[in-house]
């Protein structure tokens, strides 16, 4: 049985993640990311079509690129004096959106990197937009290290939708060149120190990493310790897919958990479970996990209350009965488990199972990676990549 993945969807556009009402976008202040430097010679060729297309995207929109990336690719000149030729003055609304998209394709086609030109469109880029880092949980905004950056979880894949969200340039930079292990025994290393000094790496504190540790590994099909389940330290951003059908599990019971009526609810899921030797456990889990999220005000703004949710799996009693109850499930059970809660509903969510193969669609991952079932939870994306209707709550 092939891996899950799930993708959350805001309303205000993986799981794709309204959340049951939390963690809804704001646009950020800042603009679109910088381009990064071409390798030499990178882009040289007269016919390169995606340096072409870019620079012809470029003057439809009337914006000029990069100027290094200009006298470093002819085929991009090309494109901007052929559609400057064709459409004079005639230009194209440029909205944040469209800039945005427009520098995500130039630092993509600038780093070599591939760049899913159906999926990835500026409506596409505007759902991921995001108020606060979910890495640092701070205002994002500026040039400086709160800056907003577009940013791969899968520095092995190309810019593609499902593995992209909007972190601090501080996170994103944390983050780059590091794999999802190292990133694992920092956060351990943190959690351990003593002394002041010895609190941060990178900028980032333990509890950063953790939520790092966690959002990398939405990417994955299995963590460095094979599989073995992560504390849900950060709940997806929009429009981030969830690979693993254990981590799957830990945000939809999150979600069901947190909403009124939790207990009828916690009874329907006990009823589905793959064994009935696993009810005990669970039913352990639930006692954990319930009363931590039902002390939440309801009353916090949607942000606070997203990272309310997260913090309630920072309780020991609540890793300790998960720990138990995932390490019962082998890969087959979570996956059937999932199946069968996301086809009952989640009360204002649907999620839909998709090809094995669009798990990583337009990823374009290196040869040898592993691809995995794809589920796509609520607001469908009012694009060309939509394929869900959202229930009635």
């Amino acid at each position: 049985m092939q891996q899950a993945l799930l993708a959350l969807d805001h309303p205000a556009g993986p799981w794709q993640a309204r959340l049951g009402g939390i963690g809804a976008t704001e646009p950020p202040s800042a603009g679109a990311p910088a381009p990064a430097r071409p390798d030499a010679g990178r882009g040289a060729e007269a016919d390169d079509p995606v340096a072409f297309g870019i620079g012809w995207d470029h003057a439809r929109h009337g914006l000029l690129p990069d100027s290094a990336l200009m006298f470093a690719s002819r085929a991009l000149g090309q494109g901007w004096q052929a559609a400057r030729s064709a459409f004079g003055r005639r230009v194209l609304p440029a909205r944040r959106s469209v800039r945005r998209w427009l520098a995500l394709r130039l630092q993509a086609w600038a780093e070599g990197a591939g760049y899913d030109e159906l999926q990835l469109t500026p409506h596409y880029l505007q759902q991921i937009e995001a108020s606060h880092c979910p890495v640092t949980r701070r205002p994002l905004g500026g040039d400086g290290d709160q800056a907003p950056c577009i940013s791969r979880l899968r520095q092995d894949a190309g810019y593609g939708a499902g593995q992209l969200v909007v972190l601090s340039r501080l996170a994103r930079d944390a983050m780059l060149g590091v794999d999802l292990a190292e990133a694992q025994q920092r956060a351990a290393r943190l959690l351990r120190a003593t002394t002041a000094d010895a609190h941060l790496h990178s900028g980032l504190d333990a509890g950063d990493w953790s939520r790092l540790v966690c959002l990398m590994g939405f990417a994955r099909h299995e963590g460095p310790s094979e599989g073995a389940p992560f504390p849900l330290h950060v709940l997806p951003p929009n429009r981030v897919r969830v690979l693993q059908a254990r981590q799957g599990l830990q945000v939809l019971l999150t979600l069901r958990l947190a909403q009124a009526g939790w207990s009828r609810r916690a009874r329907a899921m006990a009823d589905r479970l793959p064994r009935p030797t696993l009810r005990h456990d669970f039913q352990l889990f639930v006692g954990a996990l319930a009363p931590r999220l039902m002390s939440i005000d309801p009353a916090l703004a949607p942000v606070a209350r997203r990272w309310a949710l997260e913090d309630a799996w920072r309780d020991p009693r609540v890793q300790r009965r998960w720990a138990l109850l995932a390490a019962q499930l082998d890969d087959s059970e979570a996956e059937h488990w999932l199946d069968d809660l996301a086809h009952e509903g989640l009360g204002g969510l649907h999620l839909v199972v998709h090809r094995p193969e669009a798990a990583t669609e337009g990823w374009a991952l290196r040869r040898g990676a592993r691809s995995g079932r794809s589920r796509t939870c609520g607001r469908p994306p009012q694009n060309r990549s939509a394929t869900t209707r959202p229930s009635a709550s």
